[in-house]
């Protein structure tokens, strides 16, 4: 092969692993412990590019020395040269043979990468297992500590954890922390489901909270609970039957590492195991516990399965739909109501139900008669009640921490039984919803504790947001949900109706009760829109009734109601003219009374004359009065001419009291005899002030 054919050949290549490059980059952004295929890659693309120069250098000189060739070619994979005296016959050749050397190159890079990517964690090593199967409730739940040594040269960031095939579809939640001694090491490490693989399982990935460098160790603790697991064996009870469960696993830690040392204990809710697998050896059995191992130098991915047949009658429940409103108001209130339809998902009940035996023997073992509960602390107006009103069996505890109720179906709950019931309650926003201006966070648990082991397999949360709110943004909790479309809810006086968001997530665990956030922005002044929905109508219709009653929508006139309507009027004018008088009489009394302390007549005199001339404007006034109503009517008028007389006798007593406590001041009167004409005289005011409001009150 001449030195252009080699030329093209590498050229070609050079192309392909500068791509090869590219995709390292971009795979090392997401997995760090993969860099050094970057470095592989970026190592050949530089030697090829080096042979290269070197090659066209050569071709170079060699062109320059044969003087009798008529064309010359130097064919570069960028840059392409050609004289046109040379033959199409070598650039055939030269892409037959780029052709079979790309294949090889691509064969040579994937295998390359294969290695690389799988030979940093192939170097980790468990080298202590323990491992602890809760089988006391309906959820097995497998803790397993685990001790991971890295024993290669590069540093592992990543941990793989295999679910075992036949519990792929049965795990519900996987969970891991660090074991430390204080509370920051145990935070939730964040776990990723990679791939199902139908041989060796689901991969869950674990990132460690650092890398983990060559030689160093670090202990996990990792969470696993399983639904619908356990198999009723037998599958059908009478009621007074105990109820048995057959649970399948592995008696060794499922890993894709290999393992040094590990144990299995197995936790039973009694001590009555129907049977057990007792292989491979050592298994011990003492009451509640069965120990498997310790066993040494176990294989990656070792499989031994293991059958526990035991009794379980704890309670078997299991809530197939649920369905959850937050509803918030800015007005202080956030309302929580559940839908829930829950049904005994253990052995079913063979036969008939006697309530006679169920009352007489209570030994129904499987049967659930009730459950608690949990609400949190502010939880009030808690309501509980079925399709046929409220269920007034329940009871509510409050505690310190949480509200406790007692949930009492109206029959016991047998296996295949199922109820449906609505829990709710309301508790002050002020704890879950926080503001900055128009910006507003709600914070609050994305489902609540329905009773101890839940499981939920179907839950729908539906968060309804005042209206107009917008810039909606969901923030879920470190686990997967499934984000439905928004959708509106109407309610009184909503006008273009509640946003809501609406959240749907499968076999919901106790694991799962944590907090979701919700950012939204809302207009404070919108507050003010459904109060205004309501006043604006009423003050309206209040206008519209004053002014048809103002209006007058006879065909006729009628004289006799305008009359009275005239009257009427005057004899309101009088009121207040009655009034005026009554108060200046008053201010009279208030001069005199003064005058007799002070002493000082030219001070009284200034009143009493300034009094005088406002009660002739008061008499003024009902006499033009008096002039109006005459014509309309004539009773009227000779009642305020009486009233023009009783004020005439009022003004002769006031100045006969006036004159009296002149000479009481002056001493040409002695008290006593000032006294009894005092009180004569009151007296003849209290008479006819009360004359006077006697004609008034006829009107």
């Amino acid at each position: 092969m001449c030195a252009q054919q080699f030329v093209y050949i590498l050229g070609s290549f050079n192309l392909f692993l500068a791509g090869i490059a590219v995709i390292c980059v971009t795979h090392a952004e997401n997995h760090p412990e993969h860099y050094s295929l970057v470095y592989i890659a970026i190592s050949i693309f530089i030697f090829y590019m080096g042979t290269i120069l070197v090659i066209i250098m050569l071709q170079i000189i060699e062109t320059y020395q044969e003087q009798n060739q008529s064309a010359l070619e130097i064919q570069i994979p960028v840059l392409k040269i050609l004289v046109p005296s040379q033959s199409n016959t070598i650039i055939d050749e030269n892409l037959t043979i780029s052709k079979e050397m790309i294949r090889f190159s691509v064969l040579c890079i994937f295998l390359a990468i294969v290695f690389v990517a799988g030979q940093e964690q192939d170097n980790l090593i468990n080298t202590n297992v323990e491992r602890t199967l809760d089988l006391v409730s309906h959820l097995p739940k497998e803790t397993i500590s685990v001790t991971i040594e890295n024993r290669g040269t590069k540093a592992v960031r990543y941990y793989d954890y295999y679910a075992e095939p036949q519990h792929v579809n049965d795990v519900a939640f996987v969970g891991a922390v660090v074991k430390g001694k204080n509370t920051d090491d145990q935070a939730s490490l964040p776990i990723k489901q990679e791939a199902t693989d139908k041989t060796k399982g689901a991969i869950y990935r674990i990132e460690l909270p650092s890398d983990l460098r060559a030689g160093q160790t670090i202990t996990l603790e990792i969470e696993v609970v399983h639904a619908n697991a356990l198999r009723m064996y037998p599958d059908e009870i009478t009621q007074a039957e105990r109820q048995l469960v057959l649970y399948k696993t592995n008696a060794y830690y499922y890993s894709r590492y290999a393992t040094t040392t590990q144990k299995t204990i197995v936790t039973l809710p009694t001590d009555r195991a129907e049977s057990y697998t007792q292989t491979p050896k050592p298994v011990a059995k003492s009451e509640q516990t069965i120990t498997y191992g310790p066993y040494e130098n176990v294989a990656a991915l070792a499989r031994n399965e293991i059958s526990l047949h035991y009794e379980n009658n704890n309670a078997f429940l299991t809530v197939s739909n649920i369905k959850r409103w937050i509803e918030v108001s800015h007005w202080g209130n956030i309302a929580v109501e559940e839908t829930i339809d829950i049904y005994h998902s253990g052995a079913k009940l063979k036969g008939s139900f006697s309530r006679l035996d169920f009352q007489r023997k209570q030994d129904s073992y499987s049967a659930v008669k009730t459950f608690k509960t949990s609400l949190p602390a502010s939880a009030r107006d808690v309501y509980y009640r079925d399709e046929i009103g409220n269920v007034s069996t329940s009871h509510i505890r409050e505690m310190q921490d949480q509200v406790e109720v007692e949930i009492r179906p109206r029959f016991p709950l047998y296996g295949g039984w199922r109820t449906h019931y609505i829990l709710g309650y309301n508790v002050p926003s002020y704890q879950y919803l926080f503001n900055k201006g128009n910006q507003y966070v709600l914070k609050m648990r994305l489902v609540d504790h329905v009773y101890d082991d839940q499981l939920l397999e179907q839950a729908t949360i539906k968060i309804i947001l005042p209206e107009h709110a917008r810039n909606i943004e969901f923030y879920a909790p470190p686990y997967d949900v499934q984000r439905l479309p928004n959708e509106k809810h109407y309610t009184y006086l909503d006008t273009v109706g509640r946003p809501v968001v609406v959240i749907s997530k499968r076999n919901v665990l106790f694991q799962h009760i944590q907090d979701f956030e919700i950012h939204y922005t809302f207009d404070k002044i919108m507050l003010f829109h459904e109060p205004m929905l309501i006043v604006i109508p009423l003050f309206g219709l209040f206008c519209l009734v004053i002014i048809l009653a103002r209006l007058n929508f006879n065909i006729s006139h009628n004289e006799s109601s305008e009359s009275r309507m005239r009257i009427q009027a005057i004899w309101e004018q009088i009121v207040e003219n009655n009034i005026k008088r009554s108060s200046f009489y008053q201010k009279l009394d208030d001069a005199l009374n003064a005058y007799k302390t002070n002493k000082d007549l030219k001070i009284y005199n200034e009143q009493r004359k300034k009094l005088e001339n406002e009660l002739k404007n008061v008499q003024q006034d009902l006499t033009t009065l008096q002039t109006k109503i005459k014509a309309d009517s004539a009773d009227s008028s000779e009642k305020i001419a009486e009233l023009q007389r009783l004020d005439a006798q009022q003004r002769e007593i006031q100045l006969a009291l006036s004159g009296h406590t002149e000479k009481l001041v002056t001493g040409k009167m002695q008290k006593q005899p000032y006294l009894e004409q005092e009180q004569l005289l009151r007296n003849k005011v209290r008479d006819i002030n009360a004359r006077v409001t006697a004609i008034i009150n006829q009107y």
